[in-house]
């Protein structure tokens, strides 16, 4: 009889055996080198969370190439954008996002067409377009990769991938790595990654959130060399919470990577759907992007137990800290301490290093990661140098036993009357109200104070709160100076794929005709 290889790796499309995927991680790469691909060069790919996205990722790092996932999501323009600032020749792209592409951008890049499987297509409600796609000259995903032989040269010195900052700002950024020394730095930092993640050998994975957004990768990339001789990677293009529940159960899920947004949804099912599948596989969920209100982080390890795991970072410096389940209620709102690997301060405007419990800048790295730079914006990233550390942009303090809180971003602190105002304090405040399932604040402009606060909040279904019951609620909790002065409602909030919302959308009109945009 026959020995069935077990699965490694399972998509919406179907499932492969290691031996399978890696022998198309290493037809990858020689094809990219084929077509004239050097170490340092890039390739772009433009894919949902599919097999050849995940094999793309791993064939560049055994190229020595910049790999450079794209937000699908994006605008034409800011695709184009990305495309031309990372300098990409060859575009590897599910066949319907081509359309995303500028025409004559496209002419002048080699594409790699990959047919979009039709269950990506069904759930995304797309339809596959690879007779075009071919017919257009581009190259086709499986003929190509079925001329190649394995990668003739294996770097010793892999480079990763270049990840754009989302945008919300300006031109999105370009954050590129020097290559790690070698193949020696390259599996410390691995070690910082597992630490950070929970990854482990023989774990049963699943990453639910988008490729081209930083922590999924980092999370597939610590998975891959995790399950190296044993363990299971499933994947997902489209976030489902009664699919994940089935993922679970069938395919025994140990470790996952979510966001605060995910568990809301799961939360959001009711006890007795919830209670139809067994979970009891689930040994460590790591969560990032977006902070998570303390009462649903306790009710998902009441649900699930003490498998709830917190990291903060940036695509700039990676993770920085981990917060355990124990960490989380001993200290509640903390997002940990830092990896032993990491360097960390709190500064306060002059670059001065703030005492305990005093909030400033975080500014902090992780030495195991290269040195970075922002790819043809080197101004940019020396603007962010504070004493060999990377300034985050985020604003928090260290406790007594050196464990990180995270107030706000930079940008995101409200100045009323010469007070600064961090908009997360108030939102903790918000969130823990009876009826409120979500909400955002932030300054708008005031002709005495410069600025004032608004809140924009969602409501549970069937709650019927008033902004007058917000307020007093507030106010109760909250010095006066603290409790927005605008409170409205939203139906739903705009979000982006990696679970934060959108304030800009939110706050824009509010500075309409100011002069000033925030």
């Amino acid at each position: 009889m026959t020995e069935i290889a077990p699965i490694f790796f399972n998509c919406e499309s179907g499932s492969q055996s290691r031996s399978a995927f890696d022998r198309a991680v290493a037809r990858i790469a020689s094809g990219l080198q084929t077509l004239g691909l050097v170490e340092g060069d890039t390739v772009a790919l433009l894919m949902r969370n599919d097999a050849p996205m995940a094999q793309a990722m791993a064939a560049a790092d055994l190229a020595g190439i910049y790999a450079v996932p794209l937000n699908w999501h994006g605008k034409s323009e800011e695709i184009g954008y990305v495309l031309q600032d990372c300098g990409a020749r060859v575009l590897i792209a599910h066949d319907d996002l081509l359309a995303l592409v500028d025409a004559d951008l496209l002419d002048k890049l080699q594409v790699i067409a990959v047919p979009t499987p039709k269950e990506i297509a069904v759930r995304h409600g797309v339809e596959p377009a690879a007779a075009d796609a071919l017919a257009a000259g581009h190259i086709g995903w499986q003929s190509w990769l079925d001329a190649q032989q394995d990668a003739a040269r294996p770097t010793t010195k892999p480079r990763g991938v270049i990840m754009y900052t989302s945008g919300t700002t300006g031109k999105p950024k370009g954050v590129q790595r020097e290559p790690y020394a070698d193949l020696a730095a390259f599996r410390q930092n691995l070690g910082t990654l597992h630490h950070a993640f929970g990854t482990q050998p023989g774990m049963h994975a699943a990453i639910l959130g988008p490729l081209y957004h930083g922590g999924p990768t980092a999370y597939w990339r610590a998975c891959y060399a995790a399950t190296a001789k044993e363990g299971m990677v499933v994947v997902r293009s489209k976030f489902d919470p009664i699919e994940l529940l089935q993922l679970i159960q069938d395919y025994r899920i140990s470790h996952l990577f979510m966001v605060p947004t995910m568990f809301i949804r799961l939360l959001k099912l009711p006890p007795e759907v919830r209670a139809r599948y067994d979970v009891s596989s689930v040994r460590h969920i790591i969560h990032t992007a977006a902070p998570c209100p303390v009462a649903v982080k306790t009710a998902m390890c009441e649900w699930m137990g003490d498998v709830i795991y917190e990291f903060y970072g940036a695509s700039e410096t990676g993770p920085v800290t981990v917060a355990t389940p124990q960490d989380a209620r001993e200290r509640p709102g903390t997002v940990g301490h830092p990896q032993s690997t990491v360097r960390m301060q709190i500064l306060d405007a002059d670059g001065l290093v703030l005492p305990a419990g005093e909030i400033g800048e975080i500014c902090c790295r992780n030495d195991t990661y290269p040195d970075f730079t922002y790819r043809n914006r080197h101004a940019d990233r020396a603007a962010l140098d504070r004493h060999g550390l990377v300034a985050t942009g985020d604003m928090g303090y260290l406790d007594e036993d050196g464990y990180l809180f995270v107030c706000d971003r930079v940008k995101d602190m409200v100045i009323s009357g010469g007070v600064n105002i961090y908009p997360a304090e108030i939102e903790a405040a918000l969130i823990d109200i009876a009826g409120i399932q979500d909400c955002a604040v932030f300054g708008i402009p005031h002709e005495e104070y410069g600025e004032a606060l608004a809140a924009h909040v969602q409501l549970t279904p069937g709650a019927a709160l008033t902004a007058e019951e917000i307020s007093a609620t507030l106010l109760a909790r909250l010095t006066k100076f603290k409790v927005p002065s605008v409170i409205r409602f939203e139906t739903q909030m705009p979000r982006q794929d990696n679970g934060k919302i959108y304030k800009r959308r939110l706050s824009e009109p509010y500075w309409a005709g100011h002069g000033r945009r925030i």
